[in-house]
């Protein structure tokens, strides 16, 4: 790889990097605005209008502002999706990387272009231009951002509902272990904080909107009820030959509850063969794990998966923290959010932890506090039984 020398390609070959990192969140446009504002103790949400089942309510809610390269796309959608991989490619290029012969593109998403979806249909009635109908397709964003780059890989659209970005991030590494990419663009994004999808989500006894996210969404901590729903698109240049990565994805597995297309099984058994695995597959035990990077809702069924994991596997050793009280919960994204905020810490030394506000866990962290290196277990929990776990470790 050219500007990268044979030691420094052998200390990384082993395992997959993370060498390019984007972001766009409710923080706003950038990798730097979601640091700072994690950093904060702040949550990225605010009180927007139109919500609830009459469309008169206000409710709380981490919105992408408006903004990107309107050239990309007439969609926030689309833009938000193009703007955090352009912003990931030119920091990997920044800190030396270059693309291999084959580049993939894996896409986390979940319901897609819900905002463009539901103007076609309840705006233009079924009736668009054919141009303007084929940026509907989830195919459309990542074949525009490949023309751009002229990356001819393998590419597709991941979709397993909240764990969505973890298990792109799993099957990257999956091409890399194969063979069939040299290196690949991994993209989540999730824009579906709208007045439509949240009304569900408030009915299934899940989101909450009528308080501020610091105060409703309290993982491993005592009253809390829920989490608030964000958006985000976030995007990682992953390879086996970055001169200066952030950190390395050193393994990861997938799993399913098979018991119910909403609840989580309260038997946990595939939880934790998912864990298991994730640490089997690094190469790794329990015991090696310094923090616990939760799926972190604050609902009271995953409450309960990931105190029983935190007891029964972890022994209850691994500093715990959890992002979705700052980011809100990003969805399909959230593990994107979740990754990327661990892998800068890995770098920044600083895990950018959201504050204790009830009587919580002892090994909870309160808001931001240095880094003390070490490997990190990164759990993610979707509807539909959905289980995936990556591990990350120092480079």
């Amino acid at each position: 790889m050219p500007g990268a020398s044979p030691k420094v390609e052998q200390l990384h070959q082993d395992h997959m990097t993370i060498t390019g990192i984007g972001a766009v969140s409710g923080y706003g446009w950038g990798r730097e605005a979601l640091w700072q504002g994690l950093l904060s103790g702040k949550s990225a949400a605010s009180v927007q209008g139109g919500y609830g089942p009459s469309r008169t309510e206000n409710a709380w809610v981490a919105l992408v502002p408006d903004g990107g390269d309107p050239t990309v796309s007439t969609s926030r959608y689309g833009r938000a999706m193009h703007e955090s991989a352009r912003e990931a490619i030119d920091d990997a290029i920044a800190r030396g990387w270059r693309p291999g012969r084959t580049v993939g593109l894996v896409h986390a998403i979940v319901l897609g272009d819900v905002v463009n979806w539901r103007d076609f249909y309840l705006v233009d009635h079924g009736h668009r231009r054919s141009r303007d109908y084929m940026r509907l397709l989830p195919s459309t964003p990542i074949s525009v951002l490949l023309q751009e780059y002229g990356f001819h890989g393998p590419s597709m659209n991941v979709s397993a509902a909240c764990s969505s970005a973890n298990v792109a991030l799993v099957t990257a590494k999956l091409w890399l272990d194969a063979g069939i990419a040299d290196d690949v663009i991994c993209v989540a994004t999730d824009m579906s904080a709208t007045p439509d999808m949240v009304e569900h989500f408030v009915r299934l006894g899940a989101a909450v909107t009528d308080a501020d996210p610091l105060d409703a969404c309290r993982p491993f901590q005592q009253g809390s009820r829920g989490f608030s729903m964000g958006e985000a698109s976030v995007a990682f240049v992953l390879s086996r030959r970055a001169p200066q990565p952030y950190a390395a994805i050193l393994g990861g597995a997938m799993t399913n509850d098979a018991y119910h297309v909403v609840s989580v099984d309260p038997a946990h058994t595939q939880i934790f063969d998912c864990a298991e695995k994730a640490l089997a597959s690094a190469g790794i035990t329990a015991a090696d794990v310094a923090y616990f990077n939760t799926h972190g809702t604050g609902t009271r069924q995953c409450d309960a998966a990931e105190r029983a994991l935190m007891a029964r596997l972890f022994d209850e050793r691994p500093h715990v923290y959890g992002l979705k009280p700052l980011a809100g919960h990003c969805q399909g994204a959230a593990a994107g959010v979740e990754v990327a905020a661990a892998a800068l810490g890995y770098e920044r030394g600083v895990v950018p932890a959201a504050p204790i506000v009830a009587p919580a866990h002892p090994r909870l962290l309160d808001g931001p506090v240095p880094f003390e290196g070490g490997i990190t277990a990164k759990l993610s929990l979707g509807m539909g039984g959905h289980n995936s776990m990556v591990i990350l470790g120092e480079v």
